[in-house]
């Protein structure tokens, strides 16, 4: 049993995608070859954004966005504290601070009452004020946008949605990847949309924003590759990767119902037993992690991992808890208790998710949690 089955996928998909990476190989072109513009141009229709912008990986994607937002030295930016370091990390690295905010417990989402307390605390504090609302739609259920949005425009903040899980989740049809004014993702192969390698996108429907991102994404350059008129960076998605993605991407919506059929067997079967994710009306998750709770985690990971039934922690430890930051000024970081985000670093763990999940391997992944804690 695999916790992410890829094999299985390629298997299904393998005379396309070879015949992509063969016509790659054919004509040559491994950088920005025609397959990239093809991929951006697709991914813009999937998810009804005017910019899409290939990039390197998930974590460039994130820089590139703060960048484009002219996050500088110092700025504070508002990022929960329960997800993967690379939130917090491209904050880091455009020499701005991140600010944590508090998670709800039933989503794991940034939670919208603390993200406002944190910025009233800020306030009162006489700390400057943040300059952006880095949300993340974690484990592939987009953030509570209706909630961060107004927050976002009452102190006149910017979003940058970080979906490197969240790509194929919605809210009332309107897909993830589109609630920031710039959002990002990442292709890392075990994402609900994978290539074979490292790759990310930037989405956002500001032309300006768009211009600024394509230069920032190759070395800053202006009318052409030797006219360089700001500090960039290179981050360039390979055309095999976007070649992959393409015959990926036709299965994608397919993919996502069967995601979401195996975690309505997951609730259906373990409900009862462990605490479940909450998907609220008019959600859908991409479901990157089927992520369960329960004080007796060990205990279930243990007996899971006896019987050869693969699960993963993610995360043990909140991103304030980390040792990169802790020589930021806790008063600034984390002004607020965060008591929601460590409370379920001690209790999640993600089973098995992936869209070839037999109805044997789940009844038996089911059975040995419920057996674990009998």
């Amino acid at each position: 049993m695999q916790f992410i089955d890829l094999n299985s996928q390629y298997s299904l998909l393998k005379s396309k995608i070879d015949s992509r990476i063969q016509q790659v190989l054919n004509h040559g072109a491994y950088i920005n070859g025609p397959e990239v513009n093809e991929l951006e141009v697709r991914l813009q229709e999937f998810l009804n954004v005017k910019n899409a912008i290939t990039c390197a990986n998930g974590t460039d994607a994130l820089v590139l966005g703060l960048l484009a937002l002219d996050v500088q030295q110092g700025d504070l930016v508002l990022c929960p504290a329960f997800t993967f370091f690379a939130s917090a990390e491209a904050i880091a690295v455009c020499g701005a601070i991140p600010v944590f905010v508090d998670c709800d417990p039933n989503n794991f989402n940034m939670c919208p009452v603390s993200l406002e307390k944190t910025i009233l605390e800020l306030q009162a504090r006489a700390h400057a004020i943040p300059e952006v609302i880095l949300t993340v739609d974690l484990f592939g259920l987009p953030a509570d946008y209706d909630s961060i949005t107004k927050i976002a425009k009452k102190y006149n903040l910017k979003i940058l949605e970080d979906a490197a899980q969240g790509f194929g989740g919605s809210i009332n049809n309107v897909k993830a990847c589109s609630f920031g004014d710039i959002s990002t993702t990442s292709f890392f192969p075990s994402k609900p949309l994978g290539c074979y390698g490292d790759g990310g996108a930037v989405f956002t429907n500001s032309d300006a924003y768009a211009q600024i991102i394509r230069s920032l994404a190759q070395h800053g350059k202006g009318d052409d590759k030797y006219d360089n008129i700001r500090i960039g960076m290179n981050s360039r998605l390979d055309t095999i990767q976007a070649a992959v993605l393409l015959e990926k991407l036709e299965v994608f919506p397919e993919e996502i119902a069967l995601r979401n059929q195996i975690a309505d067997r997951y609730e259906k079967l373990l409900g009862d037993y462990v605490t479940t994710p909450v998907v609220p009306k008019g959600y859908i998750s991409s479901w990157a992690q089927y992520t369960i709770r329960s004080a007796r985690r060990e205990t279930i990971k243990s007996y899971l991992a006896a019987r050869d039934i693969p699960s993963m922690i993610y995360y043990k430890k909140c991103l304030h808890q980390q040792k990169a930051f802790a020589e930021l000024d806790p008063d600034v970081i984390n002004p607020l208790e965060l008591k929601q985000s460590v409370q379920l670093s001690s209790e999640v763990l993600s089973l098995p998710m992936h869209p070839y999940v037999s109805d044997e391997n789940l009844k038996t992944i089911c059975e040995s949690v419920k057996s674990s804690l009998s």
